[in-house]
């Protein structure tokens, strides 16, 4: 009898098999549920440990101060995994921080620390002090630190009970206002011609392409700007510090011989002029707050927590009658823009969206915009005119910048309210059309061809501009201009004539536009929450829905590779080769550059011309 072992080992192998099979299943199985527990733990079960009584919040702010992040919260967390991190500080994270901790009884104290701090308007940099003074009202201590202050980072940290400084480091303060460049000559020389079509004699976002420098209106209206911003800065800081009126100013003007007093020692200077109560490495301050405070765990430190993490601690309800806000922040275009930029369509989009959510009672507009398409603007204007056809209020909050296209969306609204230091204004309109027909005539290139009209080429930029076609954009512009008057007009309830008399494209801060009745009132961002919460009649308790633009995949592969791709075909991109060896200062020439990659971006619309509300402005900090 013949012993074939194949079949038993067939069926042990089987078995075997069937029990690895089994056991691997098990394995994966595990392993999901405990990835989805951890997710549902990470979601609804806090995943935070609770803080203990006497914490101390370090407000350690990273990057610059902004509305919204450029790109999104999604773009954001791919950019940290990726490793091409450029954090920014959101403004509402900032205040809801402070008012949560305020009001936290296991918070006891704050620390702020700015060094990182590198960017922000004047006026939510006022927010986040009027924040810290908040947080103070409630009975808690801030203790600011830094290596040293710039002026912007030193208006936070004034709002402090106590400010200190490192031994090596000082305040600077240098008041506002730049020096522009001014291109006429340099465009002169190699042919360019740059045609500007504008209404409104303060108009002069384009005059550094045809001029040597400032028309007498515009150097006025910057003074005047400039003065008021540096009024409301410096009366804020004395305020603070407890300073005589003027304080600052006096100390500027006498800082050459005050720093001779102090023996060059600019940490000892700031003390001298109270700016500062002391000088303080980063290890005393450790210790001033260990000694003052409850030491952590080990004894190393004081007990303590981030402005991240803490941040991370807040949850936002979901269900609930709500105020809706729309942030709009930066420049104003025709289609779909991603988070930091404004689309017509798309920010109307999301107008849309807060009209029909059924929850949302009233609707926010924060603007933080120098303008730019008066298309664009034009659409988000009627969309919230629907919003308060259909019953819900709009109140416009101003932040940095709400000015030519800026302010166009805010007249469609039941209130407007400005920060004090809101640079807001600049009615008009104007285009701008360069021409590069002397350049070609120099490389000796030519051009003909036959149209059937003579607006068939009428746009082309290396032919001289033709005075019919300058007729007609001009004659459209005034058009522009005429609506935008007698939006104006309508919503404060005036005539265009007394709208003209302000209009003009003159740029104002918030208290002057308020006294030229452009706006309602000066206020803050929590004052437009209130106000459209009273308009909407919500009961106390209501909650705040921010409605935002998410980026397809799509958007971001174009993002990725197509804006690289024309930012190295653009004017800028040639300006700045054209300068590396010109032995200019690396920021003098990137602000040449970046002149010119605005000029260059008109060149690229899809329109023969495009009429443009824009102030052209930027928030003057740091001397710039």
């Amino acid at each position: 009898m013949s012993l074939n072992p194949f079949p038993a080992l067939r069926r042990g192998f089987g078995v075997f098999w069937r029990a690895l099979d089994a056991t691997r299943r098990v394995v994966f199985n595990l392993i999901f549920l405990l990835i989805l527990i951890a997710i549902l733990v990470a979601i609804f079960g806090g995943g935070v440990k609770p803080l203990k009584e006497k914490t101390t919040l370090v407000l350690d702010l990273q990057g610059p101060l902004v509305e919204e992040t450029p790109g999104g919260v999604r773009e954001a967390v791919l950019a940290n995994v990726s490793g091409d991190v450029k954090k920014s500080v959101q403004l509402r994270d900032v205040l809801a921080v402070l008012d949560s901790a305020s009001k936290d009884s296991d918070i006891g104290g704050m620390v702020l620390m700015l060094d990182d701090l590198q960017g922000g308007g004047l006026a939510s940099l006022r927010e986040v002090a009027a924040g810290v003074e908040r947080f103070r009202a409630s009975g808690k201590k801030v203790v600011a630190w830094g290596a040293s202050y710039n002026q912007r980072q030193y208006l936070v940290a004034a709002s402090a009970n106590e400010v200190y400084v490192h031994p090596m480091g000082g305040v600077m303060l240098e008041g506002f206002g730049r020096y522009r460049n001014y291109y006429r000559d340099a465009l002169d020389k190699v042919g360019v011609t740059v045609n500007l079509l504008k209404v409104g004699t303060y108009k002069s976002a384009a005059e550094p392409f045809i001029a040597n420098g400032p028309s007498e209106a515009a150097a006025e209206a910057d003074r005047y700007l400039n003065n008021g911003l540096w009024t409301t800065y410096t009366n804020d800081v004395e305020k603070a510090r407890k300073l005589p009126a003027g304080a600052i100013m006096q100390s500027i003007n006498d800082l050459p011989a005050l720093l001779t007093a102090a023996g060059g020692d600019l940490a000892k200077l700031s003390v001298n002029a109270k700016l500062v109560d002391g000088l303080k490495t980063r290890d005393e301050i450790r210790s001033l707050m260990m000694e003052r405070g409850v030491r952590n765990a080990d004894g190393t430190n004081f007990r303590q927590v981030s402005y991240s993490d803490y941040l991370a601690r807040l949850r936002p309800s979901h269900l609930g009658d709500a105020v809706g806000v729309v942030i709009a922040s930066g420049e104003i275009g025709d289609g779909v823009a991603s988070p930091g930029a404004i689309g017509g369509l798309s920010t109307s989009r999301l107008i849309r969206q807060a009209r029909e959510d059924k929850q949302i009672k009233a609707v926010v507009l924060r603007i933080d915009s120098p303008g730019g398409s008066a298309f664009g603007s034009e659409l988000i204007r009627r969309e919230l005119e629907l919003t308060r056809a259909a019953g819900k209020p709009v109140v416009v909050s101003m932040g940095n910048v709400a000015a030519s296209g800026g302010y166009w969306i805010s007249t469609s609204s039941d209130e407007v309210i400005a920060d004090a230091a809101t640079i807001t204004g600049s009615i008009g309109v104007f285009a701008i059309l360069p021409t590069a027909d002397k350049v070609i005539e120099k490389l000796g290139i030519h051009t003909a061809g036959s149209p059937t009209t003579w607006l068939a080429d009428s746009g082309n930029p290396l032919r001289p501009l033709d005075p019919r076609f300058a007729q007609v954009i001009q004659g459209s512009i005034n058009h522009v201009y005429g609506d935008f008057i007698n939006l104006v007009a309508k919503a404060r309830k005036t005539t265009p004539e007394k709208v003209n008399e302000v209009a003009q494209g003159r740029v104002w801060t918030g208290l002057q536009a308020k006294d030229r009745n452009l706006v309602d009132r000066i206020g803050s961002y929590g004052d437009a929450l209130a106000s459209a919460a009273k308009l909407a009649k919500l009961s106390p308790g209501y909650r705040v829905a921010y409605l935002e633009q998410e980026t397809s995949n799509v958007d971001r592969l174009i993002g990725m590779f197509g804006a690289k791709a024309m930012a190295s075909l653009g004017l800028g991109e040639h300006v700045k080769l054209g300068l590396a060896g010109t032995g200019l200062p690396t920021d003098a020439a990137l602000g040449i550059a970046n002149d010119f990659s605005w000029l260059s971006s008109l060149t690229r619309e899809h329109k023969p011309f495009m009429a443009l509300t824009h102030c052209l402005c930027t928030v003057p900090l740091d001397g710039k």
